[in-house]
């Protein structure tokens, strides 16, 4: 493993509780991640908006500009070193109003709001629970873990349930249009619920946080394809790709969770190898005491040890 990674991270959360407000002049490189920040919020309100007029392929696309956002504003600042506690609070309330408030409005005016109160709680619900993910996420930001478990969230993050949650609306632009019957909404709210759950469960899923620190040499090249030939799909065919992404992440999960556990039996078997070697035998220093008979329990001593003299006997 890299030694400079845990300076590196411990440095990071340094910064992360740093004031940026503590000098008279602010870097300028302290304000980009925040520009960033303010950029996808922006998104997401412009969303709600899209949502409330029924202009749903508009709602999704700043939705999904929004994540963008959110997946490189952290990334930038850790580049620029430029992490303080102002970003971490302004990104978490970004991220309630994209990921939590935007995706509630935006699936209760396409179809939810056909249920008239249940659809409402629902969102509601969905909503409360990114606020609740979010704050546990900040609560536990500084705990100590091993550095394999930055791999992995605690629970659904907030990003990745408002593209998942937003599912049924793929479909529907996809050209199924039964999905908007009264049994397939009622499917529609029990799936919102089960996202919002995720959320807030304690269930691992994968985050690649770590991706971004070190990449192989070989795998220089097929990134860029891949991310090329994503970002055309998206243009492209942006509900079938949406569909299959969030297919293949709810897919995923149990696979995280398996690897997760892994990981955890094997950290367990490895404590056992890390107790304390047996301590050698002090040598006897020549003329010391004869050695007792096999049968004799040992003395047990403690300190140090002096040798008694007679008065006759000189020193």
């Amino acid at each position: 493993m890299d030694m400079e990674e845990p300076r590196i991270e411990t440095e990071t959360r340094r910064r992360r509780r740093r004031s940026l407000f503590r000098h008279r002049q602010v870097p300028v490189r302290m304000l980009v991640p925040n520009f960033f920040t303010l950029l996808g919020l922006c998104a997401g309100l412009t969303s709600i908006r899209m949502g409330i007029e029924g202009r749903y392929d508009l709602a999704l696309a700043a939705i999904v500009f929004a994540g963008c956002l959110d997946g490189i504003d952290g990334r930038i600042a850790r580049l620029l070193k430029a992490s303080s506690r102002f970003g971490a609070e302004l990104d978490s309330l970004a991220d309630f109003v994209n990921f939590g408030v935007a995706p509630a409005f935006l699936i209760f005016n396409w179809g939810l709001g056909d249920l008239k109160s249940a659809g409402w709680i629902c969102v509601m619900i969905f909503a409360l629970t990114s606020a609740l993910r979010l704050a546990r996420f900040n609560s536990a930001i500084d705990d100590d873990k091993p550095k394999w478990q930055s791999n992995y969230f605690v629970g659904m993050p907030t990003p990745a349930a408002a593209i998942a949650v937003l599912l049924p609306v793929y479909i529907y632009q996809l050209g199924f249009e039964e999905i908007k019957a009264h049994w397939a909404l009622m499917v529609v709210l029990v799936y919102t619920l089960f996202i919002a759950f995720m959320m807030v469960s304690t269930i691992p899923t994968y985050s690649g946080k770590l991706l971004g620190e070190r990449v192989g040499r070989e795998w220089v090249l097929p990134i860029f394809v891949i991310a090329v030939a994503v970002v055309a799909m998206l243009f492209t065919y942006p509900y079938q790709t949406l569909t299959a992404i969030t297919l293949i992440y709810l897919a995923f999960i149990p696979v995280s969770w398996r690897n997760f556990q892994e990981k955890i039996a094997q950290g367990e078997a490895a404590e056992p190898a890390a107790v304390s070697e047996p301590v050698a035998p002090e040598p006897v220093a020549s003329g010391g005491p004869a050695q007792s008979d096999p049968g004799d329990e040992p003395p047990k001593t403690t300190g140090r040890i002096f040798t008694l003299r007679t008065p006759d006997q000189p020193k």
